[in-house]
């Protein structure tokens, strides 16, 4: 159990090298990953189920795990903060999305599967990236949390009205049912098998390797997108990573803005300019290559997945980022008091 708990530490403490090395290594041989997009069944509203459905759905199931009623007490204690956050989430990205497409010319499909990703929830890893760079983690999970409740009405909607721009039709229900199977689902659970067994020891040293799991699990995403899209991802043009790069990075800019604007301190305001600017590009990628609705648009999922896989390098440079700034603030403070 111990050698399982330093092992998830360490792929929590290198996750970017982490996600970084199956992606390369899956552009070369795409076989290696090529299960990840194995289609299982089709549910009632005709979208597929596949194995890349289920890692999301282990990877929700373990943030889900992790919640607890204190969780919850704190949302209800903190809720100019969470509402700050969520309208970020909400507006910031969508929109952001929205003009780019514009400003970019992107073509119809690309330009849905870029406003799709910004439509989604933030990405469960971001809890771990904040964790990383002295963010305000009960804030992150917090707004995970909530961003990830209101998905299933809030992502639809969105998505519903920016693509009436497009040329594409698109209906909220094959998306509001995919995301309750892969991600509302497998977060109740958890958290009700958290308040079951959560005070019991063996149940609290199964905890400490979840963001292990969810690591690994990202990366099996990551792994399948590449595996499945990543011959494509040159043939699209450099538009669509400039498109990704902007959304990515003014994510975070005017997420940190967000904060700023309504006096967080530096820990929250760290915490959502990554919750802004990560998004769970990889439910996006799955509900593009899965939902009934995205049949049409193959070309949606090629945007995800550059999304997916660059989101997930970004989120861990950027937490690298803060952490190291704090390290040299540290530094020179150390250094002032030992001069005096």
């Amino acid at each position: 159990m111990k050698a399982l708990q330093k092992a998830s530490k360490f792929l929590s403490d290198y996750t970017s090298v982490v996600v970084i090395a199956i992606a390369i290594v899956t552009f070369f041989v795409p076989s290696m990953m090529g299960w990840v997009n194995y289609a299982l069944f089709t549910d009632m509203v005709a979208n597929k189920f596949t194995s890349q459905s289920i890692i999301i759905g282990v990877i929700m199931f373990s943030m889900g795990l992790t919640l607890t009623t204190e969780d919850f007490k704190i949302l209800a204690q903190r809720p100019f903060d969470i509402c700050v956050g969520a309208i970020a989430q909400y507006l910031i990205m969508p929109f952001l999305a929205f003009a780019l497409t514009k400003l970019l010319h992107l073509p119809d499909g690309i330009a849905l599967g870029l406003i799709l990703v910004g439509c989604c929830p933030g990405g469960v890893s971001s809890n771990i990236m904040s964790y990383l760079c002295g963010g305000d983690v009960a804030f992150s999970v917090g707004m995970t949390t909530v961003s990830t409740l209101v998905s299933p009405v809030m992502t639809p909607l969105m998505v519903s009205f920016l693509a009436r721009g497009t040329q594409i039709t698109i209906k909220g229900l094959p998306m509001f049912v995919s995301i309750i199977e892969t991600v509302i689902l497998p977060v109740g659970f958890g958290f009700l098998l958290n308040y079951l067994y959560g005070k019991k020891k063996m149940f609290h040293e199964i905890q400490q390797m979840m963001p292990g799991v969810a690591v690994l699990g990202l990366a099996c995403v990551v792994g399948g997108v590449v595996s499945s899209q990543g011959s494509k991802f040159f043939q699209s043009g450099v538009v669509i990573f400039v498109a990704v790069l902007l959304h990515n990075g003014l994510g975070y800019l005017f997420g940190y803005g967000a904060g700023k604007l309504v006096g967080m301190n530096t820990s929250k305001k760290r915490t959502i300019a990554i919750e802004v600017g990560m998004q769970n590009a990889g439910l996006a990628t799955n509900l593009a290559t899965t939902t009934a609705q995205f049949a049409s648009t193959p070309e949606s999922a090629i945007i995800c997945a550059v999304s997916c896989t660059w989101h997930s390098i970004s989120g861990t440079l950027l937490a690298g980022m803060f952490a190291m700034y704090d390290k040299k603030k540290e530094k020179a403070a150390g250094k002032v008091v030992t001069e005096q």
